[in-house]
């Protein structure tokens, strides 16, 4: 029994990773950007993996606001809580609370029901870089980098990358230091997250989900890094409607290439 449980996880994992190699879209970051833009994209019949450095995605919106698990989102992503079945409460016109526990897990269920394939534990440390675009993903096991073990990794091709990694923005800053590009910013470079103003930072947030660089995509708080703008704290409306614009684009440029 016991060789054979282990055989069937073995078996059954690396089908699945071996499977994944080839891609319409990476996605990296399991935040509620990351997630909601890979359902998006699933659906719709796009192959379509996650890579969260962390054992489970969810990113902050597990916490909630210091460890309360609640948040709040508006009334403009009030449909979006509707098409994930996630409950919430109004506590006025233009606002909603909503537990973070809830929230977070729908939408990894709907994720994962969609058929994107999620991959936990695993650290985005490069990109596939050809003809001046972003072709790709090069991941390895989280704890190869926090042991700072030298150890070669594994590359994932696709046509499409969507950096959803939050604050650090790490696949847009990856790309632009190593190849030493312009990306699609007002100074070329990674212009760098504001500090936190609620309004300007949920409308941001959309307003930068965008290409960075060909090839690679941005949403939450890593557009709002990488574009220049404001923080938001634990009001999550901005980050849903974020991987809704980032799937729609991402479409849309996979449609050309039909």
């Amino acid at each position: 029994m016991e060789a054979t449980v282990s055989s069937a996880i073995v078996q059954s994992y690396f089908k699945k990773f071996q499977d994944n190699l080839s891609l319409d879209v990476v996605v990296v970051g399991g935040g509620p950007s990351g997630l909601v833009a890979s359902e998006t994209l699933a659906k719709k019949g796009y192959k379509v993996a996650l890579y969260d450095a962390k054992l489970a995605p969810g990113g902050g919106m597990w916490g909630g606001a210091m460890m309360m698990n609640e948040l709040v989102i508006q009334k403009k992503a009030w449909h979006v809580l509707d098409e994930y079945n996630i409950n919430y409460q109004k506590i006025s016109d233009e606002l909603a609370t909503a537990d973070s526990v809830q929230s977070t897990s729908s939408l990894i269920y709907h994720c994962t029901k969609a058929g994107v394939k999620i991959f936990s534990c695993v650290s985005v440390e490069d990109v596939i870089f050809l003809n001046n675009r972003v072709s790709g993903v090069v991941i390895n096991w989280t704890a190869i980098g926090r042991l700072e073990m030298h150890v070669d990794p594994l590359m994932v091709r696709s046509k499409f990358v969507l950096d959803a990694t939050g604050h650090p923005s790490e696949v847009v800053r990856l790309t632009a230091q190593k190849n030493n590009v312009q990306l699609n910013t007002a100074n070329g470079k990674i212009v760098g997250e504001m500090s936190l103003s609620i309004d300007k930072g949920e409308t941001s947030t959309v307003e930068n989900t965008k290409e960075a660089y060909p090839g690679l995509f941005v949403s939450g708080m890593a557009a709002n890094g990488v574009f220049g703008s404001f923080r938001m704290g634990p009001i999550f409306g901005g980050m849903l409607l974020s991987g809704k614009k980032a799937a729609e684009l991402i479409e849309k440029e996979l449609l050309k290439n039909e």
